[in-house]
């Protein structure tokens, strides 16, 4: 049997990595996953000052590694044109996407059309977009992975959050079908799923979150990353399509 230290992170090495929403959160918790493991990664975010606090935080963490990206919008054409432009000039292509950047929203009694248009915008057409041109590049190569980062709000459906839950369940119903697709082309395509975790998202102080991580009602954005490191790590003929991870005493 192969050893464990060399089994996990195998496929990552010298890898083309693109995380969306990647400078904060569990983007950003992936990120320093897989740049630690030697990935050349492309992250962005909407926001400029995350996004230079999160390239210089990786720099620092991991000298000499490969970090490429922009600040960027996954609802604007021209900036998805950006990245993409990142992808084949520097990246020279794409064997690994993170679909990842998203927001949260209320029920839908507490938002305008425009700004849950925005939000349906990010989660579901940002997310279309970067897999259709993901697969269109891995196609050629005839590999590659896809990560849909998606929630267990897709399984709980609480009332209070009926604009988010409608766009999770998309991207669950997105992924059962897009795997379908691109498997015989030789592209994986994972679901992940988390509970709740400590985020921008959730509502509560840092000190509030800490406290939920220790009574172990909340999971670390860390958590999620080490579960997007098991998924890539499985041989070829292995997928894990299907995760969810909920914190120990997140009883949904």
């Amino acid at each position: 049997m192969e050893q464990l230290t060399n089994y996990f992170g195998q496929n990552i090495k010298d890898k083309r990595i693109v995380v969306t929403g990647g400078t904060t959160g569990i983007g950003k918790a992936i990120a320093d996953v897989l740049v630690s493991l030697g990935g050349r990664v492309l992250i962005f975010g909407r926001d400029e000052k995350d996004f230079k606090n999160a390239v210089e935080d990786l720099k620092q963490q991991f000298p000499g590694c490969e970090v490429y990206g922009t600040p960027a919008d996954v609802t604007k054409k021209e900036d998805i044109d950006k990245i993409l432009q990142i992808v084949d000039t520097e990246l020279g292509g794409i064997d690994i996407l993170i679909n990842n950047a998203a927001l949260g929203a209320p029920g839908i009694t507490q938002e305008t059309y425009k700004d849950y248009k925005y939000i349906i915008d990010t989660n579901i057409t940002g997310y279309l977009a970067f897999a259709q041109e993901a697969s269109l590049r891995m196609k050629e190569q005839k590999s590659g992975h896809i990560i849909n980062i998606g929630s267990m709000s897709a399984e709980s459906r609480t009332p209070e959050s009926t604009i988010y839950v409608a766009t999770k369940s998309a991207i669950r119903g997105f992924s059962t079908s897009l795997r379908k697709e691109l498997n015989p082309l030789g592209i994986k395509v994972s679901l992940i799923e988390p509970g709740a975790v400590t985020s921008d998202m959730q509502p509560g102080t840092k000190e509030e979150h800490k406290e939920k991580i220790e009574k172990m009602e909340m999971l670390e954005a860390y958590d999620i990353a080490m579960s997007a490191l098991f998924c890539l790590s499985q041989p070829k003929r292995c997928d894990i399509v299907t995760m969810q991870i909920r914190p120990h005493l997140q009883i949904i």
